[in-house]
């Protein structure tokens, strides 16, 4: 590049600095490993949730803090799933009837068995143990 006047080489050079990042943001995207970005997709200890009547029968609960999500399919009977998209990672923001949306690059997934809807994402959402007790629905290990 020594023949190459500077101005020219720094363009060059920026050119392919610019392409390698672009390589990364296509790569942050990637499915590869079906929990995108999730180090820990569910919880890791119990997570108290609280009165298990704030899940309505029929429908679902986002609990965005703990990153899970809750059904009812009956009184008394909960199914949880992991908030996290296993596109790329992100938190699911919304729950509209029995669908989590994906904010990221809407991925939409069913909250009643946690199969993926709508992609990009293709896998569904990690399952969590979930249970009553003492009166407050309590999910993740052990549960």
């Amino acid at each position: 590049m020594s023949g190459i006047p500077s101005a020219a080489r720094r363009t060059v050079l920026k050119g392919v600095a610019l392409a390698g990042a672009a390589g990364l943001g296509a790569a942050a995207c990637s499915t590869e490993s079906k929990l995108g970005h999730a180090q820990t997709p569910t919880p890791t200890a119990p997570v108290d949730l609280g009165d298990p009547a704030a899940v309505p029968v029929g429908g679902s609960k986002l609990y965005r803090e703990q990153r899970v999500i809750v059904s009812c399919p009956k009184k008394g009977e909960y199914k949880a799933f992991s908030a996290q998209c296993t596109h790329a990672g992100c938190e699911l923001d919304r729950v509209e009837g029995n669908e989590g949306n994906c904010p990221c690059h809407g991925s939409r997934f069913d909250t009643t068995t946690g199969q993926a809807l709508k992609g990009p994402a293709t896998a569904p959402l990690p399952a969590v143990p979930v249970k009553v007790k003492d009166g407050k629905l309590i999910a993740g290990p052990d549960a």
